[in-house]
């Protein structure tokens, strides 16, 4: 095992890299990142270190597309990382972030990659919809009808987008606000808007 080190953006990216070809994942995987780095400084407290909250949001499901089950992901991502060297608290926060792990959210960290993971990629795919294309026009309230409708995203837990607020704890309508805003700046990176 590898001794455990601060780790850097672009060792985490290799990471990712390695073990990550799809596009989707990819863009996924940079919408986390980007809500985790300003969820440091919203939801953490003083001491939050917004780029280890950014590397946990980047690897969060860096296993998924060679280990797509629940049987082996995070728990490979895991196994992965602490051969890596990173830090336990980071990859405690990313076995957290799939309920059915039963790994509990004891730290902010962990909280907030569960309430960012499931609603970054349910604001990304309401914008994909939208004639824009784009998060310049979407609204709270758009991505709460959203929700109601199951037929739309259908892959997305509702029950995770719910329970997520609320252990943060935060209002629904702002930390979706707080989602779209993080995400605007991004947005061509991860697909969206128009060329």
């Amino acid at each position: 095992m590898t001794e455990n080190k601060k780790k850097s953006r672009d060792e985490a990216w290799a990471l990712l890299c390695r073990y990550t070809k799809s596009e989707s994942l990819i863009r996924h995987a940079l919408t986390v990142e980007a809500a985790m780095r300003r969820a440091a400084v919203v939801y953490g407290d003083d001491g939050a270190d917004a780029e280890e909250w950014g590397i946990t949001g980047l690897l969060h499901d860096f296993d998924y597309e060679q280990f797509p089950t629940p049987d082996v992901h995070p728990w490979k991502g895991a196994e992965i990382m602490r051969a890596e060297g990173y830090p336990e608290n980071m990859i405690e926060a990313i076995l957290g972030h799939a309920p059915y792990t039963l790994v509990p959210r004891r730290t902010a960290m962990a909280r907030s990659l569960f309430a960012v993971d499931e609603l970054s990629g349910f604001v990304v795919a309401c914008a994909l919809v939208r004639p824009s294309r784009s998060l310049e026009d979407l609204t709270a309230s758009s991505v709460r009808k959203k929700l109601k409708d199951k037929a739309f995203a259908r892959t997305v837990s509702r029950d995770d987008v719910y329970e997520s607020a609320r252990e943060l704890p935060a209002d629904l309508d702002a930390h979706i606000n707080f989602v779209i805003e993080t995400l605007k700046p991004i947005e061509h990176e991860i697909g969206l808007g128009r060329a």
